[in-house]
């Protein structure tokens, strides 16, 4: 596969939020208001280790930049940055970024964006002959409902560039707590649907490809329906006030047709992000 630098990532720790840049009115040595604002900018890097392909049992390690775009917040508020940043973008995979448009703690909805990397026949030696699947870019939408102590949500992913490849649907439920002031932990169980047009593309062989495999694989067609179960677990620890570490774990299992594909060769899927960021801030 491909690497791919994406300018976000992992929970909305490190990712941009949309909020507004505002001037913060204070009093003047003369008694009037002056606009006084303060900017900020995150930097870092992350790095995501993941199976090559889904289906792989030999993984790539693909480094992110981290670029906060500018935020300008009142003074007093300059520590909270990242929790509304964290409260409004959350990262669930390369190819499922989400950022709440509109809602609260209770409900919310909003955009999913992320990028599918490629896959490519040089990945692995049951891949060789069926020929490249380029990655593309991925948006989407999403909801969520949060009762008590649990979130449950609900996504659709579509792949818009490169090779055509239908939508995705993804379930899970998800409860967070915080241990300290400056640490959480989280744990996400969830689902994935896949088209049938995404199925055949990554987990189908077609009998152009089946002539040409160079490990002799079978026609294979697939249909619509559940490609995969899974079990995260994430943490966040702010260093400071300015630097935050964010990591996680993920372990999936392909399901059904996916999981009987002649491509797969382990179902058992494991990823992991870890990454660092500092913020600097000025006057303006």
């Amino acid at each position: 596969m491909a690497s791919v630098a994406i300018g976000a990532f992992l929970t909305g720790g490190l990712v941009a939020s949309g909020a507004q840049a505002q001037g913060v009115l204070v009093g003047s040595p003369t008694g009037g208001e002056t606009t006084v604002t303060k900017s900020t900018l995150g930097i870092g890097a992350a790095a995501v280790v993941q199976p090559k392909y889904e289906g792989s049992n030999e993984v790539e390690v693909i480094p992110i930049p981290v670029i906060l775009p500018q935020f300008v917040v009142r003074e007093e508020d300059q520590n909270t940055v990242l929790t509304e940043v964290r409260n409004r973008v959350a990262f669930r995979g390369l190819d499922d970024i989400r950022i709440r448009v509109l809602g609260g703690d209770v409900f919310q909805v909003g955009a999913v964006t992320g990028y599918i990397t490629d896959r490519e026949q040089s990945d692995g030696d049951l891949l060789r002959g069926l020929g490249d699947v380029t990655g593309g870019l991925v948006l989407g939408a999403y909801s969520a409902f949060t009762f008590g102590a649990f979130t449950f949500d609900a996504a659709y992913l579509d792949k818009l560039t490169g090779d055509s490849a239908g939508p995705q649907y993804r379930l899970g439920i998800e409860t967070q707590r915080r241990l300290t002031d400056r640490a959480s932990v989280g744990i996400r169980v969830g689902t994935t649907f896949a088209s049938a047009e995404f199925m055949q593309t990554y987990f189908g062989v077609t009998k152009n490809q089946s002539r040409k495999s160079k490990a002799g694989l079978p026609v294979y067609t697939t249909d619509g329906g559940i490609k995969d179960v899974f079990i995260a677990v994430g943490g966040t620890y702010d260093i400071s006030d300015r630097w935050v570490l964010k990591g996680g774990v993920r372990y999936g299992r392909l399901l059904d047709e996916a999981a009987d594909s002649p491509v797969v060769e382990t179902a058992d899927q494991v990823s992991g992000t870890v990454g660092l960021a500092y913020r600097f801030d000025w006057n303006r």
